[in-house]
């Protein structure tokens, strides 16, 4: 009984997904609006679906491969030369913007829900990234040119593990007590980006030459791609935590813009299991929307905190982020509405819970 229920809660996931994808594309609506609502509607709503219950420990093992998966296949997407010309200005919003989106939702956290400094302070860490997990369909609704959908892909992939490795600092910090906080974050954030990048470089370069030189054939491409993201994240993660996330994205961005690296095959495989992981894991982490917990901190409370991140905050780091850059305003005011949440806040604030 138990194993034909697990059977039946896993095909139906799989089939919410395709439906929810087949609806916003005949509406030309971003398709995790209908994939929250199914989820939500699978979960606490009806009670069919439990994922702790369906997956136990390995729902956020399960969690963590498919996003070191989909923030690979983003990676794959950015070559340096699609943002040219934009180079300060994707500077300015994975360093500047995410210090300005941290302390306005750290200050509408502390002052509208009465969070203690310290929790506020890690919430506001935790909401700096955006993610391609949204972005990417977004901009398949939203078609916006050229120039913005390049700034909003390489932040919203590059922003991912930064925020991450935020989050952890953050949480490092106050973990320790103050006491030697200085000193225990500055080493983790050392451990964090001298793992990540160096395991991702050499793991992408290593990948690459053997790709360039054929010495893997066509059929083996896309699975030991696939294994090797999976073992890459493992080790990066095992070494420091959160460090995989970075590691993922160093790989595929090295993969990406290596010469005469044939990765398209890769990526087209890539892009459809992105889909389908983006789709489940969507379903699944709106069926563990507890909504006792809303009502506990006040709904009001929780949509000013939404509104003050993405029309003030969001805002505010955009046009700080671009001042002298040669966007139009209309493209500055794009940029500054599309600043949506992912799976790695999902994950990570699972992380820290």
């Amino acid at each position: 009984m138990m194993h034909s229920q697990i059977l039946w809660s896993l095909v139906g996931i799989g089939l919410i997904s395709i439906v929810c994808q087949w609806i916003a594309w005949r509406v030309k609506l971003p398709a995790i609006l209908f994939l929250l609502l199914a989820g939500i509607a699978a979960g606490p709503v009806s009670g069919w679906l439990s994922p702790d219950t369906l997956f136990g420990d390995l729902l956020f093992p399960m969690i963590s491969l498919a996003v070191a998966v989909i923030l690979f296949e983003g990676s794959l997407t950015l070559k340096f030369e699609q943002i040219r010309g934009l180079e300060k200005v994707v500077r300015n919003l994975v360093t500047l913007g995410v210090l300005i989106t941290w302390w306005i939702t750290a200050l509408a956290t502390r002052y509208l829900v009465g969070f203690t400094w310290d929790i506020a302070i890690l919430f506001g860490a935790l909401m700096v990234v955006t993610g391609p997990t949204v972005i990417v369909p977004l901009l398949r609704s939203v078609r916006p040119n050229r120039r913005v959908a390049h700034i909003l892909r390489w932040e919203g992939i590059v922003i991912d593990p930064l925020g991450a490795l935020l989050a952890v600092l953050v949480f490092e910090f106050i973990r320790s007590g103050y006491g030697s906080a200085l000193t225990l974050t500055a080493s983790t954030f050392g451990k964090i980006l001298l793992d990540g990048l160096l395991l991702g470089a050499f793991s992408g370069y290593c990948f690459g030459v053997a790709l360039r030189n054929f010495w893997i054939p066509d059929y083996l491409h896309n699975v030991t791609a696939l294994i090797l993201v999976f073992g890459v994240y493992a080790l990066a993660d095992t070494l420091e935590t959160e460090a995989g996330l970075l590691a993922v994205t160093v790989m595929g961005m090295w993969l990406a813009n290596m010469r005469g690296v044939p990765v398209k095959e890769i990526l087209n495989f890539k892009e459809s299991l992105s889909i389908f992981l983006i789709s489940g894991l969507f379903i699944l982490l709106a069926a563990r929307l507890d909504f006792s917990r809303f009502q506990d901190l006040g709904f009001l409370a929780l949509a000013g905190i939404f509104l003050v991140t993405q029309f003030i905050a969001r805002p505010a780091g955009v046009w700080l982020s671009t001042l002298n850059s040669d966007l139009t305003s209309e493209e500055k005011t794009v940029l500054a509405l599309i600043g949506p949440r992912g799976i790695v806040a999902a994950a990570v604030t699972g992380l820290f819970a």
